[in-house]
């Protein structure tokens, strides 16, 4: 193994390891302080404690000079990227959203999130797309699979593997169902990345994220 390969292996195992220890350590904080703070500073909070979550790949990037062009994303055709990413979320929701609720298997995709305020879910949107998929798409089809692909030299694996570990990702939740689910979703974003032209890791955050925030909304609505 030359020493690029080596050097990508080193970093994928320290960035993977490290955000796993971080995901416990939020859960923890989740888990016995969150709940006691002030709603806004609660909310603060979910939206802080994601892109916490991806502090040892950051340190990576910034410690290798590595740019976030290096990690799927791209200033050219902003609006394009995220209309692209709009749309892939939009599909994603109708098929794996809708269609099972209407199908009579709401208990199996609802969030269980009730809300009555519109502000709740101004709040699930942008709690999903800046919190939550900002940070799992940068580490997963940005950082996992950028490193893979350099071991690798190829897609396919970088795929799998990365679809994987972003499962495993997920084992915290306790639903062997749901780390299922969510590696093959992480699978389907990085087709959608390697196979759609102008899809970069800015589109997938925004599908992502558009994707997890209409849980909430058709499991209220239908």
């Amino acid at each position: 193994m030359d020493n690029i390969r080596k050097k990508s292996v080193i970093q994928l195992i320290i960035g993977y390891v490290g955000a796993m220890a971080l995901l416990f350590g939020v859960r923890l904080f989740n888990g016995y302080i969150l709940m006691s703070l002030p709603l806004i500073a609660r909310m603060a909070c979910m939206i802080i404690e994601n892109w916490f979550v991806a502090l040892a790949p950051i340190i990576i990037m910034v410690t290798s000079k590595d740019n976030l062009s290096d990690y799927g994303f791209s200033r050219e055709n902003v609006v394009s990227q995220i209309v692209i990413g709009l749309g892939i979320g939009i599909a994603m929701s109708a098929v794996l959203t809708v269609v099972p609720i209407l199908a009579g298997l709401k208990d199996w995709v609802s969030s269980g999130k009730q809300y009555e305020f519109l502000w709740q879910y101004v709040f699930e949107f942008a709690y999903c797309i800046t919190g939550v998929a900002l940070m799992e798409e940068f580490v997963f089809r940005g950082f996992v699979f950028t490193k893979l692909k350099a071991v690798s030299d190829s897609n396919i694996p970088a795929v799998i593997i990365s679809s994987v570990l972003f499962g495993l990702f997920h084992i915290f939740g306790g639903n062997l169902i749901q780390v299922i689910m969510t590696g093959f979703i992480g699978a389907a974003l990085c087709l959608c990345r390697v196979r759609i032209k102008n899809c970069t890791v800015l589109s997938l955050v925004a599908a992502h994220g558009v994707y997890d925030a209409l849980i909430t909304v058709w499991g209220n609505l239908l």
